[in-house]
């Protein structure tokens, strides 16, 4: 047992349990859960999870007849219950050791609601009421349990006896040993295993049939005789139900727990002061079973009334359990004469004490007794009921500040009896201490007559603390008076009370607090004028709830944000959440609480607008208070009237009242002027509502007709059909029936401006209003990034369709109806088409017609069955020999790809194999309709690559699946043979344990093939390794003629292949970037486009995409992947026109997703573009003066500048040379303009292009150029193909450029071959040669870059095959002049200026922060709302920078002050962010990007915020750190040069690389690899906390982990892998 004297209820019973258990299961922390048990072996302690279903972990133990015990909260039984029934019904020895928790948001005394409720489960239930208790019934408990082959639950108050800490006369390991028979424990060992295949039902009848048996085991008796063989070892006595008292008692409570013993402290006390008072207390000890005969036996047979006295609320049951018990005791017994009453305490009371045991005690000699009633509620306790209980010789004080010093204080006080007990106010700890005589038992009920206060935390708000004081007590002020609260020093003056100040932990080690020196008393005379701190108990309760579970909190901001002064939220005002109780009153959170709130303000409000006109009546009336008024009237009345309008009139109307105080006759008004203002009535509620519509009052509410608003927020994720099929009942489905509310379905993960359209029309509509918020709660967890995928898919299967019902159109002659997504459930399709509603809304939106789905299951099955049918005609036919002139052996090819590899060896194997006569299927795994058709397959070859660790690509997931759910005899497979050859990379996942992933899907198809009996085609499966000489294509060279021998065409046909497309062979056959892109567009039966105008359009600025959150739903359904396309505009420097930020601000409202991305190549993005609307969105952008051509492609691309360089002299030149050197790289081609622009296509080829610098096969690859201007080197200069360092003169003039080349950031994992290189310098240019030397540079590339390899094709590899000065010199020679020898220059950095900056003349600019470049309304930060206004009537520039940030470029003077207002009136002028958040920077990564393999700007908000507290911690906030993150090692956010990076490997892991430069120079080095947050957070912040102690003035963090020694340092691309 535990080295310390001082023990708690839960720590004893746990050690009991331990000690008398072979096996302990746990959801709490055991100590010493090492020890050996008294059976001379280890007890095997397992920690469950409580909220995991901690009980079902139990049958393991009952299966072997092991000693078994438990320790959980009550919290966990409820759910326990079959568990506990089974338990009972096995008769197994088992202990559960419950501690009865209380509310954890409120200091309760104790509730035993959930221990009642499994009191019928067959267990038996013993209640202690002491810590000393605790430990001896766990003693007996299992004692009792071992001998009556019985399981027991024991249980005790979470509060008082659970967490109090007091010295005990302890149990040895010797002394239990001595009371547990060896015998008993054997036979029990020994007796027949339960049978897992036995049901429960059927060990009941077998229990049922034994109970009728004489020999049936009585356990009230077994108990008894365990607590007599416990008295006889350790002399402490016990009775399963214990009467103390006068023996000829009238007035008797009945109680358990530790209620009982302050029962019993006070009754002592009463006798103490009359010994012929006729009262007593029966302590309840053994629950279950329960003895009426017993009950009778032991209360005297003079009692005349009872009071049972319960710490439970039964919310099935007008009555408490252990009242009914006692009741039906009496009515069997005829004693129908004895009342019999029913009083709760301790449920929502901090407290139970002795003042209220004495008012029952009062209450029942009273003569008129209620039958029910709740202590200090509905049964008063006064000043005249309080009694003292507590011996004069007992030293009482209250200590504030830490627990463990208090306990170590006194744990080793000796020959005393200790308790301490400690609750929280305001955040602090309150310990209540007493010394008493050792032979004492203090009552268990808080202080109230204190001898002392301690202050050990001098500055804690407890005034509390100082009211447990008794008359002229004192108060220790630990060293500093002056520290002291002023709510504290109020209640000090207020109590008349000496404060002293002294060393108070010095005071609590000498064991005796009353001798402090008095000669430090404080002059507290001032103190009663303090200023008290408001104490916030409602404020408290709510911070218990963390703000990330609060889950409705967007959809309160967003009230807040559209209502402002105006919200008024009716109900649950004071609970932390939707989710939570009301920290006031129960009911408080319901609708009808704050339905009936609402009528009451409606009613007053008619009132005082009837007081306004009748006052208006009065002539006497000042002309301009009877002018106001009247306006206001006249406006408030007005059923036509805007908010605004009303709040205008009101605002007016109380300033005149203002000046009319004095006249009385408005005196009613501006009493209650709050009414002048219009509110927005809301009730906000959770999905709980919808369970029962009627019960929960939301009925009421919807029929009520009064202009009410509801905003029900549902948090259940639907995308399962297992929650679908268990859904709730549909509040938007059942108002709309009753056609009078107006209905909203929104989700703000999916449109943001839809949540505010349905606020805005739910605020206006006149009568009741219900909007249905969605923010699922996936995994029980509200992580941001998870809600957002839950909720596409929830909204595009149709699970949570987005709509608005307004019946106020009907009278406009419109339909109410108006669907903001394309899929809507079943039962609402039902609902609109018997209204006529869906035929309307077809007849609206013709476009819905096509994509418009009724039912998601109907749905689903139709296509499914579609594709099966498919799927087998296709089959058939082939086998049938229908394909062409095949002779051969038919086989099967079925593929799972991600990246197309596996999908590319596949169709190269089938068109081989045609070649060779075979019969030949090929398609992708999950196209394979049926697996039971497999056994008809005669040879089946599968390609599989490598997803992730070790997942199977998403087109095979569902083959697997369906292969892995079979066993051997399902599937006849013995005539069918199989090939199997997998992609994979050993080296992607490094580490030792990882080697199981590598091609990890092959050899699971592997080994389940040959497991169900099918035979093997090649003797070994296949690996592709990404790591050998050609990749994966050495393993398939000598895999595949292994294949052909073995189907017998190994010398039939060749292994010719025909020639491969190539890129450059695509360009040529585009006719100059034309290609096939406008007859693709006009292809309605697709949302995408074909795989070489996918390339093609990539020249035009956009990428085809699909939306990888909902993938794999709709692929469940049969629907193809919601394609969309990214559009990126080009524009020089990043430089936008107010004009032009507002049409895109418009485009992406209307044709994309609704944000607008600011990317890391200083450019605008658009994502989410459907095909539809991909033509109209870049002919806007064309309107607009802006261009999408050669944004992207193989080509030069977006020019990126320094938007706000420190020298602002230079800036127009430059950006005046960056416009024109894109003009001149641009490509000339006119398919741009044919294709988007103009009206017709040129037919044919009846014009030729020509394109002087790039021909018609463009660049190897894509070509980048930058601009920088030291200091700053914002566009990372070095990562670029060519960049220019401006050169600037000392008169502020531009005397030319430092050109760099070769720089470049993309690699692939695993394949060495690949790396980033930053620039190398290769001479100075003047301005005036700078475009020649680019267009130089340029076509040098263009014409000895690599054409026959993607992956070398950048101008990196180019110079480092040929060298830097071969390629400077053929730059010089195509010039026909020398570049100068490169000029000094110097960067301090590569981020961004942030806040306000001098330009030029009366010109200002201003750096704004927005994270990753996302511009879109969030609810508590409206940040493209703000921008878009601020366009409409800003002078100067936007000006986008290289790191995704924005420049409100060019503020006259004359608008600065109203800029600076507008700014902080959206909050965008926030730029208190840690200098990490300010330097870090993500790309889009998933779910738009396809080659993402991780989360990046999704993800990194959240990393820097786990990694901010210790760089805080460390004194770094104001240190800046680069820091970047990219789904995959493309490098789109320059992570390369970061001095911490973290690039995406596979969902959730990351290669992490430090050392880069901070001024952007150097590159870093990987540092670990595949690491998950966990593991990224135990490396990161332990060498953060290292940089801060060990860095040396003004070092950086990437080139001090460099000199720490983590990282080598890199020097060129080519040495990036040498680790």
């Amino acid at each position: 047992m535990s080295g310390h004297r001082l023990v708690t209820g839960e720590s004893t019973s746990a050690a009991v349990a331990v000690a008398l258990s072979e096996q302990v299961y746990t959801t709490k922390r055991v100590e010493n859960a090492s020890e050996r048990n008294v059976y001379g072996t280890k007890t095997q302690v397992q920690t469950v999870k409580a909220e995991n279903d901690p009980a079902s972990s139990f049958v393991g133990t009952l299966n072997q007849n092991k000693l078994g015990s438990a320790l959980i909260s009550s919290d966990s039984l409820v759910s326990a219950i079959p568990h506990l029934y089974n338990i009972a019904s096995s008769q197994s020895s088992f202990v559960v050791h419950v501690s009865a928790e209380n509310d954890k948001k409120k200091n309760t005394f104790g509730d035993f609601s959930n221990v009642m409720a499994v009191r019928q489960t067959g267990f038996a239930l013993l209640s202690s009421s002491s810590v000393q208790e605790a430990q001896d019934l766990a003693a007996i408990a299992h004692l009792a349990s071992i001998k009556a082959a019985t399981p027991f639950l024991h249980f005790f108050d979470s509060s008082r006896v659970a967490h109090e800490h007091t010295n005990i006369e302890k149990l040895t390991n010797q002394t239990l040993a001595n009371l547990i028979s060896g015998e008993e424990v054997e036979a029990y060992r020994n007796r027949p295993q339960q049978s897992n295949n036995e049901s429960t039902y059927a060990r009941y009848k077998q229990r049922k049939a034994q109970d009728s048996q004489e020999d049936r085991v009585d356990v009230y008796k077994v108990v008894e005789e365990s607590m007599v063989q416990f008295a006889s070892v350790t002399g402490r006595h016990y009775l399963p139900l214990e009467y103390s008292g006068h023996p000829d008692a009238e007035n008797v409570i009945v109680a358990m727990g530790a209620g009982a013993t302050v029962v019993e402290s006070t009754l002592q006390a009463l006798r103490e002061q009359s010994a012929d008072a006729k009262i007593g207390v029966l302590k309840v000890r053994l629950f279950r079973p329960w003895s009426n005969a017993e009950l009778i036996k032991v209360l005297p047979a003079s009692v005349k009334n009872i009071a049972v006295l319960e710490p439970s609320h039964d919310y099935t049951s007008t009555w408490n359990p252990v009242f009914l018990d006692v009741a039906a005791a009496y009515q069997a017994a005829q004693k129908d004469e004895v009342e019999i009453v029913s009083g709760q305490y301790g449920v929502d009371a901090a407290d139970f004490t002795p003042a209220m045991v004495n008012a029952v005690y009062h209450h029942l000699a009273s003569g008129n007794l209620k039958r029910r009633f709740v202590l200090g509620d509905s049964l008063p306790v006064t000043h005249k009921h309080a009694i003292n209980v507590t011996p004069e010789s007992t030293q009482q004080f209250v200590v504030v500040g830490d627990e463990a010093e208090v306990l170590s204080a006194f744990d080793q006080l000796k020959d005393k009896k200790i308790q301490v007990y400690t609750v929280k106010e305001n955040g602090a700890s309150v310990s209540h201490v007493r010394i008493a005589h050792a032979s004492t038992s203090p009552v268990p009920s808080l202080i109230d007559h204190a001898d002392v206060v301690i202050l050990l935390n001098a500055s804690a708000n407890v005034p509390a603390a100082i009211a447990t004081l008794k008359p002229h007590g004192h108060v220790i002020i630990n060293q500093n008076a002056d520290a002291v609260s002023g709510s504290v020093k109020k209640a000090i003056a207020a109590k008349k009370v000496h404060a002293y100040t002294a060393d108070a932990s010095a005071l609590l080690k000498s064991k005796d607090v009353t001798k402090f020196d008095a000669s430090t008393k404080v002059d507290a005379s001032s103190w009663s004028s303090a200023k008290a701190e408001e104490v916030k108990s409602v404020s408290a309760a709510k911070a218990a709830v963390k703000e990330s579970d609060v889950l409705e909190t967007p959809y309160i901001k967003m009230l807040d944000q559209v209502f402002g002064e105006r919200l008024s939220i009716a109900n649950g005002i004071n609970a932390a959440s939707v989710w939570s109780p009301d920290t006031q009153s129960a009911n408080a959170s319901n609708p009808e609480f704050g339905y009936g709130k609402i009528l009451a303000q409606n009613q007053q409000r008619a009132k005082f607008l009837a007081d306004v006109e009748q006052t208006l009546n009065n002539t006497e009336l000042p002309e301009a208070l009877h002018k106001t008024l009247s306006q206001w009237l006249l406006v408030a009345k007005s059923a036509g009237s805007k908010p605004q309008q009303v709040t205008d009139a009101a605002i007016a109307a109380e300033n005149v009242l203002e000046q009319h105080q004095t006249e009385a006759s408005v005196q009613a008004i501006i009493r209650n002027k709050e009414y002048l203002f219009p509110k927005s009535n809301w009730l906000v509620g959770s999905d709980a509502w919808s369970y029962d519509i009627g019960q929960s009052g939301v009925h009421h509410v919807i029929t009520s007709g009064e202009n009410v608003n509801m905003l029900i927020v549902d948090t259940t994720p639907y995308s399962s059909d297992t929650e679908r099929e268990q859904r709730k009942k549909d509040i938007g489905l059942y108002a709309m029936n009753y056609g009078s509310a107006y209905v909203a379905s929104v989700a703000i993960y999916a449109s943001y401006t839809g949540v505010l359209h349905a606020l805005i029309e739910a605020d206006k509509y006149d009568g009741p209003s219900v909007v249905l918020a969605f923010l699922p709660r996936v995994h029980n967890a509200a992580n941001p990034i998870e809600i957002l995928q839950e909720t596409k898919v929830c909204v595009d299967n149709g699970s949570w369709p987005l709509y608005r019902w307004n019946p106020a159109l009907e009278s406009e002659g419109k339909d109410p109806f108006a669907l903001d997504s394309e899929r809507i459930k079943k039962d609402l399709e039902a609902f609109l088409d018997r209204e006529n509603h869906l035929s309307v809304l077809v007849a609206q939106q013709p476009d819905l017609a096509k994509t418009l789905v009724s039912s998601v299951e109907a749905d689903v099955k139709k296509r499914h069955e579609q594709l099966k049918s498919k799927a087998r005609e296709d089959y058939a036919r082939l086998l049938s020999g229908l394909s062409g002139n095949a002779n051969g052996p038919p086989v099967t090819i079925l593929f799972g790809s991600d990246n197309g590899n596996a999908e590319g060896l596949a169709k190269k194997l089938a068109t081989k194999g045609k070649s060779r006569g075979l019969k030949v299927s090929l398609m992708a795994m999950d196209d394979f309709a049926d697996i039971q058709e497999l056994a008809n397959v005669t040879n089946v070859v599968l390609i599989v690559s490598t997803a992730g660790q070790g997942e199977f690509p998403s087109n095979s997931r569902e083959f697997w699946k369906a292969l892995n759910n079979l066993a051997v005899g399902d599937i006849a497979l013995q005539d069918t043979k199989f090939a199997i050859f997998g992609l994979g990379d050993s080296h992607y996942w490094p580490r030792e344990e990882d080697a199981v992933y590598y091609n990890r899907p092959g050899k699971l198809i592997d080994n389940r093939l040959e497991m169900l009996g099918a035979g093997r085609l090649v003797a070994e499966i296949g690996l592709g390794d990404d790591q050998d000489a050609d990749g994966y294509e050495t393993g398939f060279s000598a895999w595949q003629p292994e294949l052909w021998k073995a189907l017998g065409v190994a010398d039939i046909g060749t292994d010719d292949e025909p020639p491969k497309l190539t890129d450059d062979q695509m360009k040529i056959d585009s006719n100059f970037l034309r290609g096939t892109i406008a007859q693709d567009l006009e292809d309605e039966s697709t949302g995408a486009i074909s795989e070489i105008n996918g390339k093609l359009l990539k020249f035009h600025g956009s990428y085809g995409q699909d939306d990888r959150d909902i993938r794999e739903e709709r692929k469940k359904q049969g629907l193809e992947k919601a394609f969309s396309f990214m559009i990126r505009v080009r524009m020089p420097g990043g430089v936008s026109t107010p004009e032009q930020w507002l049409v895109m601000d418009e485009l992406a409202e209307t044709h994309a997703n609704g944000a607008i991305k600011l990317t890391t190549r200083q450019a605008f993005q658009l994502h989410g573009i459907i095909k539809k609307k991909l033509k109209p969105t870049i002919r806007g952008i064309n309107q607009s003066l802006l261009s999408t051509l050669a944004a992207c492609g193989d080509v030069n691309r977006n020019i990126m500048m320094n938007p706000n360089p420190h020298v602002p002299e230079v800036y127009d030149e430059l950006n005046d040379f960056a416009n024109k050197m894109m003009e001149h790289l641009a490509p000339k081609t006119n398919a741009y303009h044919e294709i988007w622009l103009a009206d017709e296509m040129v037919a044919g080829h009846a014009v030729q292009d020509f394109e002087p610098l790039y021909g018609p096969t463009y660049l190897p690859r894509k070509f980048k150029i930058v601009i920088a201007v030291p200091p700053n080197n914002d566009v990372d200069i070095f990562a670029h193909d060519l960049g220019f360092i401006a050169i600037i003169n000392d008169d502020k003039t531009l005397a030319g450029f430092n050109v760099t080349v070769g720089g470049g950031m993309g690699m692939t994992h695993g394949n060495k071959k690949t790396y980033p290189r930053p620039a190398s310098v290769i001479g100075f240019c003047t301005v005036e040669q700078a475009i020649d030397v680019a267009e130089k540079v340029m076509t040098t590339q263009r014409d000895y870059g690599d054409r026959t390899n993607r992956k070398h094709a950048r101008m990196k590899y180019t110079i480092d095959d040929r060298g830097l000065d071969w390629f400077k010199g053929e730059v010089e020679t195509r010039l026909g002049y020398k570049l100068e020898a490169e000029r000094h220059y110097e960067f301090t950095d590569n981020a961004d200026r942030y806040g306000w900056t001098k330009g030029l003349g009366d010109k200002w600019h201003f750096g704004m922060f927005i994270e990753n470049g996302k511009v879109k309304d969030w609810p508590d930060l409206q940040i493209k709302t703000g921008l878009r206004e601020l366009a409409k009537w800003h002078k100067g520039d936007f000006r986008l920078t290289p790191n995704q940030h924005l420049v409100i470029g060019n503020v006259p003077e004359a608008d600065l002050e109203r800029t600076k207002a507008h700014l902080a009136k959206y909050k965008l002028d926030n730029l208190s962010f840690s200098s990490l958040r300010l330097n870090a920077m993500a790309c889009v990564a998933l779910p738009t990007c396809g080659l993402a393999m991780a989360e990046s700007e999704r993800y990194l908000p959240t990393l820097v915020g786990l990694l901010e507290g210790t760089i805080e911690e460390a004194g770094l906030r104001e240190d800046a750190i680069t820091i970047r993150m990219t789904g995959c090692p493309n490098g789109c956010a320059r992570p390369y040069l970061a001095e911490i990076a973290f690039v995406g490997k596979a969902p959730g892991a990351y290669n992490v690389y430090l050392g880069g430069g901070h001024k952007g120079e150097r590159l870093n080095k990987l540092y670990k690899e595949s690491l998950k947050e966990e593991e990224i957070l135990a490396e990161i912040k332990p060498i953060i906390k290292r940089f801060a102690l060990e860095r040396t003035p003004g070092e950086h963090f990437g080139d001090w982990v460099i000199r720490a020694g983590y990282v080598k340092k890199t020097i060129t691309g080519t040495d990036f892998h040498e680790l």
